[in-house]
């Protein structure tokens, strides 16, 4: 009976470890990150206030394309929008936007402007001499022709000073307040200046009175433009000035030079 009982507990087979249920989660480890898929931003929102951020984003983007092509028109040249809507780009820029500048550059110079100088001149025998016209923006612009690092005084002294002139005064050559007064001086000096660079005036000789005029020529445009203008010079001539004040203090500054060198030359040789 021992065999039987073999044969049974060898055709016995030992029961095998249950599988674990598939797809079973694993547990969460706390503070991972959050769930694929999950929106976020304007996304995560409801419906209603996604409506909300939508129109506020486009009432943002339209006032700045507003703004901003606004200015751009309020710094560009005369075109057709600023002249049928300049009223409105004015009340939009002005006063939180004053400016004074442009963003693109000014029309170039379209004007030859030649300015000329001659003088009255007492000469040491009492007579009275009238002296010949001098080209003073031609002796500038020799002075600066072929030079690559000119001047700037050069440059721009005479030619500032004739702008402050006409400026400051009307049609009929009269100054226009204290600018006026003061631009018709700076010419004086600078006449005296010239003057006395070109030796005008010998020995003994004073310059008495200064009288200046302009001759203004258009540029010619270029061939690709219609434009049509007169090739007729303008010609401005002013009235003569006196610079005997002027003169006097010249001389006395020289005088009051001469004799503190003197003075120091003396002072020099006691030592």
């Amino acid at each position: 009976g021992e065999p039987a009982a073999d044969v049974e507990s060898a055709g016995a087979p030992e029961p095998a470890d249950a599988p674990e249920p598939a797809g079973a989660p694993e547990p969460a480890e706390p503070g991972g990150p959050a769930e694929p898929g999950r929106p976020t931003g304007v996304a995560a929102l409801s419906p209603r206030y996604q409506v909300g951020a939508v129109v506020a984003l486009a009432v943002v983007a339209v006032a700045v394309c507003a703004h901003i092509g606004l200015v751009f028109l309020h710094v560009a040249p005369s075109n057709t929008l600023t002249k049928q809507h300049g009223s409105v780009v004015d009340e939009w820029v002005f006063p939180e936007f004053e400016q004074n500048w442009k963003l693109f550059a000014p029309n170039p110079l379209q004007q030859n402007v030649s300015v000329q100088l001659r003088a009255e001149i007492s000469t040491a025998d009492g007579e009275i001499r009238t002296t010949r016209w001098y080209d003073l923006s031609a002796e500038d612009g020799r002075a600066i022709d072929g030079n690559p690092l000119p001047s700037h005084t050069q440059q721009n002294e005479l030619r500032r000073a004739w702008d402050f002139f006409v400026a400051s005064h009307d049609s009929e050559d009269r100054p226009v307040g204290l600018r006026g007064t003061l631009s018709e001086t700076y010419l004086r000096r600078i006449a005296l200046l010239r003057l006395d660079r070109g030796g005008a005036a010998g020995p003994g000789d004073v310059v008495e009175r200064v009288q200046y005029r302009s001759r203004t020529t258009n540029v010619e445009p270029p061939p690709w433009s219609g434009e049509k203008v007169s090739d007729r010079p303008i010609v401005r001539e002013l009235p003569w000035w006196s610079v005997a004040a002027e003169n006097r203090d010249d001389r006395a500054g020289k005088s009051g030079q001469a004799a503190q060198s003197g003075q120091v030359a003396q002072e020099g040789g006691a030592a």
